[in-house]
């Protein structure tokens, strides 16, 4: 079975180099050697961070079932971390403006060092903790280190990104299966290159803060994200649609382990997780060249990526109907097991295609003054809505929890063209009058 590994790894390897290597010079910038040099240090430091994120993901289910916990209790530590996640990630962008992006940068560093840490007791609670210290790291990850560069040229940076994950999952499956480190191994990695890259930071890096005069307090902020969604269809069919797709992105990261392996299969995790990076970078890519054409309006092709992500999260169902269960444990991945993961990979696919996509329509539906406290907005219901599948994970069949994130995917579909029936509608005019309206009843709110 390991040629089955091999096999797909490799020919997503040959797609996405195919497709990276035929792209035209038209989009490359240049720039001055003093920005490069800023550049580079950035995203050197940017590749530690995620390289810190990225080598736990693959290992995080299998190390908490080596240590003897059940799919419920797993499923409660990781609704700590996205409730962690909810509840500090609402604040986390204003107390990095207050306080510093830079200090909050090595907040990151240091909770998230805490985090791993936690992972080499058996310990439920100790565990626990770990996954709230993780929770509030992932807020301060997706957040402080965009905040503290300018927001321009990060399409290196999503290109470098892909290339961490898929480096850090090979080196995470290098660890536990090659040197036989065990599943804890990949943590203390990641804590490595995260004291690294916070090494960095505080040798190379400048503070700098946000605009005090355009700071405004949590209320005030949610009451204007609630206005704009409530004045536009638009806005609310768009944050619908990103809470359905990445509510059951999360869902997968939790069920594609003990899908893979039901009956305890020695399954290598790490090279599965940069197995699918790579179908993921090659959604990015293949996005990329539909982005770039005119004629390609992104809200019909969406359409058609929701339906195929859906129809992919279905082959666990009809597997399970169709192929007769072994009941034998351990050995390698089944032939089941071998037809889910392509489905999988067709989902990471998905998601990489959906990334750009969804910021390409929060550019064009999102007033800019009010976007990042309108997606907060919609985070809400969505680390509510993965939370409660999350804890009630015991109670269904793993075919009807991938049946459910199918049926979500399917209804963002549905979404998607309703929104593309609106997009004809210019969205400027429906904020600008939204704006017009609210201030005319600002003096009557006043007195």
């Amino acid at each position: 079975m390991e040629i089955f590994y091999y096999f797909v790894f490799g020919a997503l390897a040959a797609v996405v180099a195919t497709v990276e290597l035929s792209k035209s010079n038209k989009d490359r910038i240049n720039t001055s050697s003093s920005f490069n040099s800023f550049k580079n240090n950035y995203l050197l430091v940017y590749s530690l961070m995620m390289a810190g994120d990225w080598l736990q993901g693959p290992y995080v289910y299998y190390l908490y079932s080596t240590y003897g916990f059940g799919k419920g209790e797993i499923g409660q530590l990781f609704i700590a971390g996205f409730g962690s996640s909810m509840l500090f990630g609402t604040i986390v962008g204003s107390l990095a403006d207050k306080q510093g992006r830079k200090r909050a940068c090595v907040t990151y560093c240091i909770t998230y060092i805490l985090s791993c840490i936690t992972k080499h007791s058996p310990q439920y609670r100790v565990l626990m903790v770990g996954r709230v210290l993780g929770g509030i790291a992932t807020s301060l990850l997706f957040s402080a280190f965009e905040s503290w560069l300018v927001a321009e040229h990060f399409k290196a940076i999503f290109l470098g990104n892909g290339l961490v994950a898929i480096v850090a999952g090979l080196f995470g499956n290098f660890l536990v299966d090659s040197l036989n480190l065990g599943p804890v191994s990949p943590f203390d990695a990641a804590g490595i290159f995260l004291a690294i890259g916070m090494a960095v930071i505080l040798s190379s890096w400048t503070e700098n803060y946000g605009d005090p005069s355009e700071s405004k307090d949590l209320l005030t902020q949610f009451k204007g994200a609630a206005v704009a969604i409530a004045s536009d269809e638009k806005i609310a069919l768009l944050g619908a649609i990103q809470s359905l797709f990445e509510g059951s992105m999360y869902t997968f990261v939790f069920l594609w382990t003990p899908a893979l392996s039901p009956n305890d299969e020695d399954i290598p995790h790490g090279f599965i997780f940069a197995t699918f990076m790579l179908a993921s970078m090659l959604g990015s890519s293949i996005a990329a060249r539909l982005l770039s054409r005119n004629s390609v309006k992104v809200e019909s092709y969406m359409q058609i990526v929701f339906v195929v992500s859906s129809a992919s999260l279905l082959l666990p169902i009809l597997t399970n109907f169709l192929i007769p269960p072994s009941g034998v444990k351990g050995g390698s991945i089944s032939f089941a097991g071998c037809l889910q993961l392509l489905g999988f990979c067709t989902f990471e696919a998905c998601v990489g295609l959906f990334w750009p996509s969804i910021m390409k329509m929060r550019s064009q539906y999102i007033p800019e003054e009010a976007r990042s406290t309108i997606m907060n907005f919609f985070r809400i219901p969505l680390n509510i809505f993965v939370c409660i599948v999350l804890y009630n994970v015991n109670a269904f069949p793993i075919t009807v929890m991938f049946g459910m994130c199918s049926i979500f995917l399917f209804l963002a579909s549905i979404l998607q063209r309703r929104l593309s029936a609106l997009g004809e509608k210019p969205k400027t005019e429906d904020w600008a009058m939204m704006k017009d309206r609210n201030a005319e009843d600002e003096p009557l709110n006043v007195t």
